[in-house]
């Protein structure tokens, strides 16, 4: 019976703690925005592509000796 009530007491811990984390993420300000994640899926994903000068990159060489 003793191990109901320590079960009864973790269980009511775990769950302020997730009453507590919860309302610290809606005070902090993570749930406001709920209007782009349902249309993020229907835009395409720019590929960003990076542009380098020739001039400055060196080709590579094996100029290890066996």
């Amino acid at each position: 019976m003793s191990v109901l009530i320590i079960l009864i007491i973790v269980s009511v811990l775990v769950a302020g703690g997730f009453l507590i984390a919860f309302l610290w993420s809606v005070n902090s300000g993570q749930m406001e925005d709920d209007y782009t994640p349902s249309v993020r899926m229907l835009f395409d994903d720019e590929i960003k592509t990076k542009v380098v000068d020739a001039s400055i990159v060196k080709p590579y060489t094996n100029k290890s000796k066996i």
